[in-house]
């Protein structure tokens, strides 16, 4: 099993874009702390939240690309079989069912990660104070980080229900204090002010 480290030496060899590697570096830290939670091995669970779009800005391609070239890159570095499963099952069109706890983890944190990221950057107080309520207003804004895909979020929340007992207010609320415990690395804190 690579160590997390070395895990974070691929994504950087792979990704050059700051924004992906943050986005990675969310998705970690949230799947991360569900393995706390349901007493799983936090340190496999933050190599696969970690590597799930690590072949993203190389081949962004659904129909041939992400993330089958991250599964054969981890598998030839001797990446476990169920870290390269969730890899293959949080992306939806892969149609890799996701049968163990770790694939629905990775699924239910990933856009959601990504968009409270997005709704943190448009706040001066970052990630500070952000609510679920404020979470769920913009999500009902088409137009608001449109990049998002609103039903992943909604099944990853409702897969994930059955498992963790959180609802989908409390997952969202789950998330945001994991991504708040390092908003400084991730990019969430305060914004500066523009200078006038």
């Amino acid at each position: 099993m690579p160590t997390r480290d070395e895990a974070w030496d691929l994504v950087c060899e792979w990704t050059e874009s700051d924004s992906l590697r943050k986005h990675m570096l969310a998705v970690e830290t949230a799947v991360r702390a569900y393995a706390r939670r349901f007493g799983e091995d936090e340190e496999k669970w933050a190599v696969a939240g970690l590597v799930h779009d690590l072949d993203y800005e190389r081949y962004p391609d659904p129909a041939d690309g992400h993330p089958r070239h991250a599964v054969e890159e981890l598998r030839s570095r001797g990446y476990p079989e169920d870290v390269i499963h969730a890899v293959l099952s949080h992306a939806e069109y892969m149609g890799v069912p996701r049968d163990a706890l770790l694939d629905r983890a990775l699924f239910a944190c990933d856009e959601l990660s990504g968009f409270i990221t997005a709704c943190a950057y448009v706040r001066p107080a970052g990630i500070e104070g952000l609510t679920t309520k404020s979470v769920k207003k913009k999500l009902k804004q088409p137009s608001f980080a449109a990049g998002v895909n609103r039903d992943d979020v909604r099944v990853g929340a409702e897969e994930l229900e059955g498992d963790s007992g959180l609802s989908f207010d409390e997952h969202v609320q789950f998330v945001i204090d994991a991504l708040a415990e390092r908003a400084d690395e991730l990019g969430l804190g305060p914004r500066e002010p523009a200078a006038s």
